[in-house]
């Protein structure tokens, strides 16, 4: 038996037919007649000098020999596959692939996303709103906005001003709270999206930042940051807003923000991408467009007295 490796199209049938566990499907996939992929297969076998499969009446079923050579070949081919799409991406000056949580595109991304198409005409933008962990690598994607403390290792990160989060409520329920005592009998709405977030930014944090012991028992919970944010601008009740999901309805005036006191964590957005990617023009430009819309907004938070969570929890 030769060391030498066997033609790539018939690892690619075997590795077809050893993920279908069908000749018929595999040959499907691969655009080419049973024959022929059978064909691929047995020459393969004869050059291994042993059988792949056990050919059944109306089946078939990996050897040990299979079973051995199947994940190799499958890992081979997505490996392969990876680096064929990263390399046909850097010549794609055209096109970018952004991936960032719901709330985030809903809340802040989407309402400013025309003045980045307008002053980039040349660059075909597409989203994925989703919080799915996504391989930089093997998925169509070349940059992620994501929400924590990092962890990034192996990525090119950028992290972006630190998540402050204050009460936020209609201006016609704000006449009814006027005073932090007063939020004691107010419906409250929690975001139970960043419950992972540590030490906790929740209400009994903000309510012994104002120095009150007190922790709600009751109120609407919602799993998305959004909704909770939606929910304050209809009227429900106070939400504990963070900062890049209220700013828009704050200045628009669809929510306001009464006592000017917030709590801050040090989880953040990080802006991502796979190292060297940041040099390619359409990623170098949503990056300086995403970090200067930040920047334009930064001095809100001059407004508000601003006590981290740490300190909080110390106390």
């Amino acid at each position: 038996m030769s060391d030498r490796l066997p033609p790539l199209t018939a690892l690619r049938a075997f590795d077809a037919a050893a993920r279908h566990m069908s000749f018929a499907q595999a040959a499907a996939e691969l655009n080419v007649t049973p024959a022929a992929l059978s064909f691929q297969i047995k020459s393969l076998e004869e050059h291994l000098g042993v059988p792949l499969f056990r050919r059944l009446n109306r089946a078939v079923e990996l050897t040990e020999a299979g079973r051995t050579l199947a994940p190799g070949a499958a890992e081979g081919f997505q490996t392969l596959s990876t680096a064929w799409m990263a390399t046909k991406r850097l010549q794609d000056n055209s096109s970018l692939t952004v991936t960032a949580g719901p709330a985030l595109t809903a809340k802040w991304l989407a309402p400013r996303l025309y003045d980045f198409a307008r002053a980039h005409p040349e660059i075909d933008l597409r989203f994925s709103a989703t919080l799915r962990n996504m391989d930089l690598a093997r998925d169509d994607v070349d940059v992620a906005i994501r929400f924590g403390y990092g962890g990034d290792d192996g990525l090119y990160s950028v992290p972006v001003r630190k998540e402050w989060l204050t009460p936020v409520m209609s201006p016609e329920l704000a006449k009814q709270f006027t005073t932090v005592e007063s939020l004691r009998q107010a419906p409250l709405i929690f975001d139970d999206s960043i419950d992972f977030l540590q030490p906790p930014c929740d209400w009994p944090t903000w309510f012994r930042a104002t120095g009150i012991d007190y922790t709600p028992l009751h109120g609407t919970h919602f799993s998305n940051a959004d909704h909770a944010i939606n929910a304050a601008v209809a009227g429900m009740g106070v939400a504990l807003g963070r900062r890049p999901m209220i700013i828009s309805d704050l200045q628009e005036g669809r929510l306001v923000a009464p006592f000017k006191l917030a709590i801050e964590s040090q989880a953040r957005f990080r802006f991502l991408c796979l190292p060297g990617a940041e040099k390619r023009p359409q990623i170098a430009a949503f990056r300086d467009w995403f970090l200067a819309e930040i920047e334009k907004t930064a001095h809100i938070s001059d407004d508000f007295t601003i006590i981290p969570v740490e300190e909080i929890a110390a106390l």
